[in-house]
């Protein structure tokens, strides 16, 4: 496999990412800002490691980014420890960080005039989908570039859905992640209502699940959240600036989001219960606290 790339952030998604994508075939150099991860990364999937981003890139035709927001974007993209110092004319960078749309278009320009292709590809499937390799990807920018980078970024993104230019692989995460909080306040209130008038989880859901009132959260989640169990998934801390990302773009777009927004605020709460690190389902845990 001739191209070589370069993996930026380590954490719960990016360390599979990254470990697929040498798996696959694909040279990988990654860089973390703890290095002992990025050591351990290397040593698992016979890859290297590198100390700053720039050296992670500069041999790379493919750089990805998955760090944590869009302060976190630029630190490892600008600068003279940036990817961008050291990646060649012709090389792509593929942001999978969920960010604004604004920061991708800025990103894309930047690129663009040091000749290099950009993707604003954010993704879901959660930690599960990383580890699996079954994960979708929301793209956004250069055709071109997608098409050329497409055989690495099937390597853990099993649904690749080219969305339009730059920015709109992150408009298309918002509307994701607007749509699955609303998705989970409905089944947190449902199954309050359900434990209070006795009803059996499993029968309920074996009955209602197969029509309308069917989810992915419900099939996926319903079990634990009747447990109690939160300890999994993707953290209240992490939706929340997802969601302060998509009220911000309904805000630009003059538009009204209520029940986004009211959600938000139930996951202010969730936090202040010590829940910052519990899955996203603990909005039952919020209507259950005594």
């Amino acid at each position: 496999m001739s191209m070589t790339c370069a993996f930026i952030g380590l954490g719960v998604m990016g360390y599979p990412m990254a470990g697929h994508l040498q798996r696959g075939g694909f040279t990988t150099t990654v860089y973390n800002r703890t290095q002992s991860k990025a050591q351990n990364w290397a040593s698992e999937f016979a890859g290297e490691s590198a100390a700053t981003p720039a050296q992670a890139a500069k041999d790379a035709s493919l750089v990805m980014l998955c760090v944590g927001n869009d302060d976190d974007v630029r630190s490892v993209v600008y600068g003279d420890d940036g990817v961008l110092a050291t990646m060649q004319a012709g090389s792509i960078l593929v942001d999978h960080t969920t960010a604004s749309a604004e920061l991708a278009k800025e990103i894309a320009e930047a690129a663009k005039e040091r000749g290099i292709g950009f993707l604003d590809a954010p993704v879901s499937g959660g930690q599960q989908g990383a580890e699996n390799g079954v994960l979708t990807a929301m793209i956004g920018g250069d055709r071109d570039a997608l098409e050329r980078a497409d055989e690495a970024l099937a390597c853990y993104a099993k649904t690749r859905e080219y969305m339009g230019p730059a920015g709109h692989g992150q408009l298309a995460k918002m509307v994701n992640q607007i749509c699955i909080a609303g998705v989970v306040q409905g089944l947190s209130e449902g199954l309050q209502l359900a434990r209070k008038v006795g009803l059996d989880p499993d029968t309920l859901i074996n009955a209602i699940s197969q029509g309308a009132a069917g989810s992915w959260q419900m099939k996926n989640r319903y079990n634990t959240m009747w447990a109690q169990h939160y300890e999994h998934g993707f953290a209240v801390d992490w939706m929340r600036k997802d969601l302060k990302i998509a009220l911000s773009e309904a805000e630009r777009q003059g538009l009204s989001m209520p029940m986004t927004a009211l959600v938000d605020q139930f996951y202010a709460e969730v936090q202040k219960m010590g829940g910052s690190r519990w899955d996203t389902s603990s909005l039952l845990a919020r209507l259950e606290r005594k």
